[in-house]
């Protein structure tokens, strides 16, 4: 098991920022491809952004295209999701996930280990 934690959630305004973090304990992140997804109430988990365990590729929903940002700090086995520009519409409830086997990173059967989620809710 890989432990998953995530942290940085928080309410915020339109138009502000949050960093999420996601620490993966005990294990380097160049061994697995990392995610993040997003689930609201109601709602599937909808994938938003994810990086390559080799750190040279990157995905984003499309969406979130210009606004968010992933990254990694190997050093510190922890992945980021910049988030800028938050709608209400980025409302949810954001889940980290670590791959050991990649090819469609933006669907969450190809993840194998799960963290518990941090909430963003953004007001209008």
């Amino acid at each position: 098991q890989v432990p998953l934690v995530e942290s940085g959630g928080g309410l915020v305004h339109a138009g502000d920022s949050l960093r999420l973090s996601c620490v993966a304990s005990g294990r380097s992140l160049r061994e697995y491809a990392m995610g993040w997804f997003r689930q609201a109430p109601g709602s599937e988990r909808e994938f938003v952004a994810a990086v390559t365990s080799s750190g040279q590729n990157k995905y984003n929903l499309h969406s979130v295209k210009g606004r968010f940002t992933i990254s990694r700090d190997i050093a510190e086995n922890t992945v980021y999701l910049q988030m800028n520009s938050l709608e209400p519409e980025d409302t949810a409830v954001y889940i980290c996930a670590a791959g050991e086997y990649g090819g469609r990173y933006d669907e969450p059967w190809e993840y194998d280990y799960w963290g518990q989620g941090t909430q963003v809710t953004v007001s209008s």
